[in-house]
């Protein structure tokens, strides 16, 4: 089955960086589009990024220019690079292959002003 395991959030100052982790299984990863959402309580999951199996990605305005999603097909895992984070990146952060419905545990991100 589908699983997908998040990691990498973490506590970071604004204007720092982390960089998340995704490792896919249950699928065959390098055919499927990949895509990074984000969650804050009382609020709908948003859309981040997303990379095709092609490698074409595309970004939210509000994290454009300051995250980079990117894959590794042989270890079945996406990244998301975060840089110049700001306090309202603070959210709960899940991958998803956007084939499937299913979601990962997610990994909690903090940004202090």
């Amino acid at each position: 089955q589908v699983q997908l395991v998040e990691s990498g959030g973490g506590l970071v100052q604004a204007g720092g960086s982390l960089r998340l982790s995704c490792a896919a299984s249950g699928f065959i990863f390098n055919m499927r589009t990949m895509a990074w959402y984000r969650q804050v309580p009382a609020k709908e999951r948003e859309w981040v990024a997303t990379i095709t199996s092609g490698e074409t990605t595309n970004y939210s305005d509000s994290v454009k220019g300051r995250f980079t999603i990117s894959r590794n097909n042989a270890k079945s895992t996406v990244y998301l690079q975060m840089n110049s984070l700001k306090p309202e990146d603070t959210a709960v952060y899940y991958c998803r292959a956007l084939a499937y419905v299913h979601w990962g545990q997610g990994t909690q991100v903090t940004v202090s002003s």
